[in-house]
C-alpha cells in the first residue's frame, strides 16, 4: 500500500486546523494519508475523554469534524480541487468510543466542475462502520481560493499543479 502523508505544510500556507494541524495544541492533530492503491484518504486516531459527549463516547460533533476533514482531504488529494462543504448528512451506526483506536477514510463518488460528492466512514479496527457521512463540496474558483488563503493563493495553486 502506498500511503502518501498529507500535510498543510506542503500546500504553501499557514493553517491552524482543529482536526489535522499538528501544531494546534487544542486540536485533534490527526495525520491524514492518501492511500493511492485504494484511492482513499485515511487516518488512524484515538481520542481521549477530553472530546467526549457521554462519558465513554466521542462527541458526535467531534466525529463529524473528523469525517468532514477526511472528506475535505479527499477533495484535495484525490479530486485535486479546493472545495468547501455545502451539504452533509451522517448516520451513526454504532458508538465511536473514547480511548479506542478508530480509522477514518474518505473517497470521492462523483465530481463535476462545480461539485464533489464524497463519502466518509469511521470504522473500528475490525472494519465495522461506526459512522458514515455523505457530503457535497463546492469547488472554489481562483478568486474564492485567494480570499480563503489570502495572499498565499498563488503558492497554493502552484503546489497543487492545478493548471
Amino acid at each position: 500500500m502506498a500511503r502518501i502523508p498529507l500535510s498543510n505544510d506542503d500546500l504553501g500556507y499557514d493553517t491552524n486546523c482543529f482536526v489535522c494541524e499538528r501544531t494546534n495544541e487544542a486540536g485533534l492533530r490527526i495525520p491524514f494519508f492518501h492511500d493511492t492503491e485504494r484511492n482513499v484518504v485515511t487516518a488512524e486516531f484515538a481520542l481521549t475523554n477530553s472530546y467526549s459527549g457521554a462519558p465513554t463516547l466521542v462527541h458526535g460533533g467531534v466525529s463529524l469534524a473528523v469525517l468532514d476533514e477526511a472528506m475535505a482531504w479527499a477533495c484535495i488529494a484525490i479530486g485535486r480541487q479546493w472545495a468547501v462543504t455545502s451539504e452533509t448528512s451522517t448516520k451513526f451506526h454504532r458508538a465511536v468510543y473514547v480511548d479506542k483506536p478508530h480509522i477514518v477514510e474518505a473517497e470521492i463518488v462523483e465530481q463535476t466542475d462545480a461539485d464533489i460528492v464524497t463519502i466518509g466512514r469511521i470504522l473500528n479496527l475490525k472494519g465495522v462502520v461506526r459512522a458514515e457521512s455523505r457530503a457535497t463540496f463546492t469547488a472554489l474558483g481562483e478568486a474564492q481560493l485567494k480570499v480563503v488563503v489570502a495572499e498565499t493563493g498563488d503558492r497554493l495553486h502552484d503546489s497543487m499543479n492545478l493548471d
